[in-house]
């Protein structure tokens, strides 16, 4: 089915973003830390590696997952669509309802983050890290929403296909 199609395919795709970020903030980390050796560079490294481990778990889970689920998912629409109803539907909407944790925890960082950066001198490690979890923290949040977004799209597709006998 073209919707579910849609939706997990782009679901990929941003999981592509999520591996790049990842792989892009490790390297910058080591580059930090092994070439630079500058205090507020070392503590950008330590929230850039930290939440780049986050993007690499979740955009390589969601990358290798997401074929299986287009499987799945249509297999479910052409045999028993009960099974929307039951399963596919409350799946969803726990995957919303994290999308709202993850939006407070990603603000949480971003706040921390400035705070950290603005109250800490100038070329301290502390600094520093406020600048990489502010900046990692905010990527975060702007994956995720476009992620929500299309989460949203989904459910109400599914909830339109419960509808129709």
């Amino acid at each position: 089915m073209e919707e579910v199609l849609k939706y997990f395919n782009a679901e990929r795709n941003e999981s592509i973003l999520f591996i790049a970020a990842g792989l892009i903030s490790t390297a910058v980390s080591f580059y930090f830390l092994l070439k630079l050796k500058q205090p507020i560079l070392n503590g950008a490294a330590y929230p850039l590696i930290g939440i780049a481990l986050i993007q690499l778990t979740v955009g390589g889970s969601v990358f290798l997952r997401s074929p299986k689920d287009i499987v799945r998912v249509n297999e479910i629409i052409q045999t028993d669509t009960s099974k929307i109803q039951s399963e596919e539907i409350p799946r969803m909407e726990t995957v919303m309802k994290n999308f709202i944790l993850y939006r407070w925890i990603e603000i949480a960082l971003i706040l921390t983050g400035a705070f950290m950066f603005f109250y800490f001198p100038q070329n301290t490690a502390f600094k520093g890290a406020g600048l990489g979890l502010f900046i990692q923290a905010a990527l975060m949040l702007i994956l995720d929403f476009f992620a929500e977004s299309r989460g949203n799209n989904y459910l109400e597709f599914l909830k339109s296909l419960n509808h129709n006998p």
